[in-house]
C-alpha cells in the first residue's frame, strides 16, 4: 500500500505533462511551478511558451520582468500583451530596456500583439525585436516619429549596433534584418493617432506586404494617393513592395470621413489584394477600376445595392475572386405600376376562375406561386450571380454571412 502513497503523476513521462500543463494559462502555469522541484522544472520547459497571452487585467512591468527572467526563451513565438492606457493607474509598460533584453531572450520571436499600450515613451519601432514579421497594434498611442526606420533619433544605439553586426557577421542568424525594420504584416485597428505623416514613414519599410488599417479615422485620401507606389526618378517610389491592402471604417456613426479610399486613384501598381469593409467600400469600389494588378478582392460589413455593385466591378476584368462577407444586399425595387397592372389583372383572372366555376384549390395554389415568384424576383442574390458571371467569367465568387434587406413597403 506504501507504492500508492506516493504521487501519480510521477510515473507520468515528461513529454505527457508537459502536454497536460499546455492547456493552462500563463498564470497557473506560474502556480504550477510552485508545486514540487520537478515541476518547478518542467514549467521552465520552452514548449509551454511558444505562444502566450497576457491581454488579462492585472499585468504590470514587475509581472513583465519576472516572465521574462525565469520563463521566456528561444521558444517564444507569439506574444500578446495589454497595456494600461485604459487603466486607472497608469504608469509605463514597455521599457526600453525591457524590449532590448526580450530581443536577446527571444531570437525567434516572429509576431507581437500590442493592445491599449501607450508607445508615446518609445523613440522608435526599431527598438523593437528585429526577428517580428507580424505586428498587431489594437487601440494603442504612437509617437510622432514611431515608423521612422532612419537611426537619427537613436545615434548612439545605432553606431553601437552597426559596430556589433561587423563583428558578429556571420553568427546571428537574425543580424541580416537588423539594419532595416524587417515586418511583413502590419495592422492597425482603432489607433486614433495614426496619420498620414506615419503613412509615410511606411514607405521606407523594404519588407511590409501586407497593411490593414481598420477604424484609422486620420488617415485621409491625400495621405493613401502620396504613399502609393508610383514610379520615380530612381525607379518604384513608395509602398512599391505592397501586395494586400484593408481599408476599413465601420464605428463612430455619423463621423465626418476623408473617405481615404479615394486615394486608391492613383493606380498603386503591384497591389494584389484589396479589402474593403463599411463605409469605405463606396470610394474603394469606384476606384478599384484603376488598379491594374488586383486578383482578390473583398467587401464586408456594408450594405450593396446590385446596381451599384455591377457598376463597380464593370472595369475590374482582370478580377479573380471576389468575395462578399457580412454584406446586407438591398432587394430589386419593381414598379409600382407594374406591380398595380399586375394586381388588377390578377383579380380580373380570379373573379373570371370564380364566375366559371374553378376549384378553388387551384386558385390557392396559383397564389402561393406567384409569392414564391415574388421572393426570387426581390432576392438579388440569383441575379447579381448572372450579372458578375457576364462581367467576369474568370472570377470565383464567394457569399459569407450574407442576408437580403427587404423593404415592408
Amino acid at each position: 500500500m506504501d507504492e500508492f502513497k506516493a504521487c501519480i503523476l510521477d510515473y507520468f513521462p515528461e513529454n505527457i505533462l508537459i502536454d497536460v500543463l499546455s492547456y493552462l494559462s500563463v498564470r497557473e502555469i506560474v502556480r504550477a511551478g510552485r508545486v514540487c522541484k520537478t515541476w518547478k522544472r518542467l514549467v521552465k520547459d520552452q514548449r509551454l511558451w511558444r505562444v502566450v497571452d497576457l491581454t488579462w487585467k492585472g499585468v504590470t512591468s514587475r509581472i513583465l520582468w519576472v516572465l521574462l527572467r525565469h520563463y521566456f526563451g528561444c521558444g517564444l513565438r507569439h506574444l500578446r500583451l495589454r497595456g494600461l492606457l485604459l487603466s486607472a493607474r497608469g504608469g509605463a509598460f514597455l521599457s526600453e530596456s525591457w524590449l532590448r533584453t526580450l530581443s536577446t531572450k527571444c531570437p525567434r520571436l516572429r509576431k507581437l500583439y500590442l493592445q491599449h499600450a501607450d508607445l508615446r515613451g518609445l523613440p522608435s519601432c526599431k527598438l523593437l525585436p528585429s526577428s517580428i514579421q507580424v505586428l498587431e497594434l489594437h487601440g494603442c498611442e504612437l509617437p510622432r516619429d514611431f515608423f521612422v526606420q532612419s537611426p537619427s533619433s537613436l545615434p548612439q544605439a545605432s553606431s553601437s549596433a552597426g559596430a556589433q553586426q561587423q563583428q558578429n557577421k556571420g553568427k546571428d542568424p537574425v543580424a541580416g534584418h537588423s539594419s532595416g525594420i524587417g515586418i511583413e504584416r502590419l495592422v492597425l485597428k482603432t489607433v486614433p493617432s495614426f496619420t498620414d505623416q506615419h503613412l509615410q514613414s511606411l514607405t521606407s519599410w523594404e519588407g511590409l506586404r501586407e497593411l490593414v488599417l481598420c477604424d484609422t479615422f486620420r488617415v485621409t485620401a491625400y495621405g493613401l494617393r502620396s504613399s502609393a507606389a508610383k514610379e520615380g526618378a530612381s525607379g518604384m517610389e513608395g509602398l512599391s513592395r505592397l501586395k494586400t491592402l484593408e481599408l476599413s471604417i465601420t464605428r463612430r456613426q455619423g463621423y465626418q470621413l476623408q473617405m481615404a479610399s479615394l486615394g486608391l486613384g492613383a493606380g498603386w501598381p503591384g497591389l494584389v489584394e484589396l479589402i474593403l469593409g463599411g463605409k469605405e467600400v463606396g470610394p474603394g469600389l469606384v476606384c478599384a477600376s484603376r488598379l491594374t494588378d488586383l486578383k482578390h478582392l473583398w467587401l464586408t460589413s456594408c450594405t450593396l445595392s446590385e446596381t451599384q455593385l455591377v457598376r463597380g466591378c464593370r472595369m475590374l476584368r482582370g478580377l479573380r475572386r471576389l468575395e462578399f462577407l457580412d454584406v446586407v444586399f438591398e432587394s430589386r425595387q419593381r414598379a409600382t405600376a407594374a406591380e398595380s397592372e399586375d394586381g388588377e389583372a390578377g383579380e380580373e383572372d380570379e373573379n373570371n376562375e370564380r364566375a366559371e366555376g374553378g376549384d378553388a384549390m387551384v386558385e390557392n395554389n396559383e397564389q402561393a406561386e406567384g409569392g414564391d415568384r415574388t421572393v426570387e424576383d426581390n432576392d438579388p442574390v440569383p441575379n447579381l450571380r448572372r450579372s458578375l458571371t457576364d462581367l467576369m467569367p474568370s472570377c470565383t465568387l464567394v457569399f459569407s454571412k450574407c442576408s437580403v434587406q427587404i423593404s415592408t413597403d
